[in-house]
């Protein structure tokens, strides 16, 4: 039996974005990022490399005058993308947990593929600021998108940082690893995770 393909393609247009976004969830980590936001771009090559996933985006839009719109509605993209290509979720682990470390940052991340949207980020980033205009406030608006449209249960919990790059990098990639595990294949094509039978 052939296992179909976990892909999706999606595009998404309002006043303020344009977005195209393919994934590929049983790719190689080969990220393509062109946000128009640069740390945005860094945080998805994190994010694609270390879950193992195939992303290509390109988004345009009024990120020249504030990245919030553009990072919020990547999370929506990719959100959207993540539940279009687990299809009935059939056969996967469901669950996912990792902590990440960068230098004297500590993430955690937990993930449970559930179909029911929930999110909770705890801690203090340390700087209001990346770079010159990345608001750090932005890392939560767009995990809370993501887990929104992707039928997530997420929690974040930022347990020590100095430094904001390397919070957020951490929350990153230790998001990374955690959806690596929870979409991961039990080996059971016809086993739904849940007493209910059926993720929703």
């Amino acid at each position: 039996m052939t296992t179909p393909e976990r892909t999706a393609s999606i595009q998404r247009a309002t006043a303020e974005t344009s977005i195209e976004l393919t994934l590929n969830l049983d790719g190689s980590g080969t990220v393509h990022a062109n946000t128009g936001v640069l740390f945005l771009d860094h945080m998805l090559h994190a994010f694609g490399r270390h879950a193992w996933l195939d992303i290509d985006i390109t988004a345009n839009g009024d990120a020249a005058m504030d990245p919030h719109h553009t990072v919020e509605d990547t999370g929506i993209a990719l959100g959207t993308a993540i539940r279009q290509a687990l299809g009935d979720r059939i056969g996967i682990d469901r669950y996912g947990s990792a902590y990440a470390p960068l230098d004297e940052a500590l993430a955690r991340v937990v993930i449970d593929i559930s179909g029911r949207p929930y999110f909770e980020l705890h801690g203090d980033m340390p700087e209001p600021v990346i770079g010159s205009d990345f608001a750090t406030s932005l890392i939560e608006e767009f995990w809370r998108s993501c887990a929104t449209n992707g039928g997530l249960t997420m929690h974040i919990d930022l347990l020590r940082s100095r430094n904001a790059h390397h919070a957020a990098e951490a929350i990153f990639k230790a998001a990374a690893v955690a959806f690596r595990s929870a979409i991961r294949s039990t080996g059971n094509s016809q086993s739904i995770p849940s007493t209910k039978g059926v993720l929703a």
